[in-house]
């Protein structure tokens, strides 16, 4: 492990040690857990545009992905099955890469506007079923490959993240030009980026049509 400035002696070191610091689990956190998608968790899949899905590398290094479409773009196929979009993206295929590695997936769903939460832990693999493909079609694309999760474990998570956050608050909204732009930031962190603002600009103008011609 790297040094940090944290005091060894006060270092958690195993779960008997973390759990003696909190007291214990309400039973209800324990009894929420269920092991199929019922009508509460099937319509909040139907309402969300918008997940983030955790996986694993073969090395066993950490993963998490956004995931986005309109509402509903997660398709529920039974009460233990969803079925996800794989649009296109950058194709570094982290998530593929890793699902075929190590199948065990975690799902958060997000509802604008909803201050909870649900969580999906399942196993996943990847498909090319035509049949299932087709279901996923947006503006005329099919995707080129889905994500189908066999749900183990859903439950539905408390408000208190997205309150302290104030997520939603359009008080809160910060104005994304007071930083750098994505492309500037990138360029800066790899083979640097040019110092004209004109040229600056057409790269970010190229990223946004890109965003036009390859979103499906």
């Amino acid at each position: 492990m790297a040094d940090t400035p944290s005091n060894p002696d006060f270092v958690v070191k195993d779960e008997e040690a973390l759990r003696a610091l909190f007291p214990p689990t309400h039973a209800l956190a324990i009894q929420k857990s269920q092991s199929i998608l019922d009508a509460y968790a099937i319509e909040f899949v139907s309402r969300s545009p918008f997940l983030c899905i955790g996986t694993q590398s073969p090395k066993g290094q950490a993963d998490v992905s956004p995931r986005g479409d309109p509402r509903g773009f997660v398709k529920v196929l039974d009460e233990r099955t969803l079925l996800i979009p794989d649009r296109p993206g950058n194709n570094r295929l982290d998530t593929l890469s890793n699902i075929l590695a190590n199948p065990v997936v975690g799902l958060l769903f997000m509802v604008p506007g909803f201050d909870d939460t649900m969580r999906v832990n399942g196993k996943a693999r990847i498909t090319r079923d035509p049949d299932l493909l087709a279901r996923l079609t947006v503006n005329e694309r099919i995707p080129t490959v889905a994500i189908v999760v066999t749900v183990e474990e859903v439950f539905l998570h408390c408000a208190k993240a997205f309150r302290r956050s104030k997520l939603w608050d359009p008080a809160e909204r910060q104005d994304r030009h007071d930083m750098p732009s994505l492309v500037k930031m990138i360029l800066d962190q790899t083979t640097g980026a040019p110092k004209d603002p004109q040229e600056m600009a057409k790269l970010d103008a190229g990223l946004e049509m890109d965003y036009h011609k390859s979103m499906y």
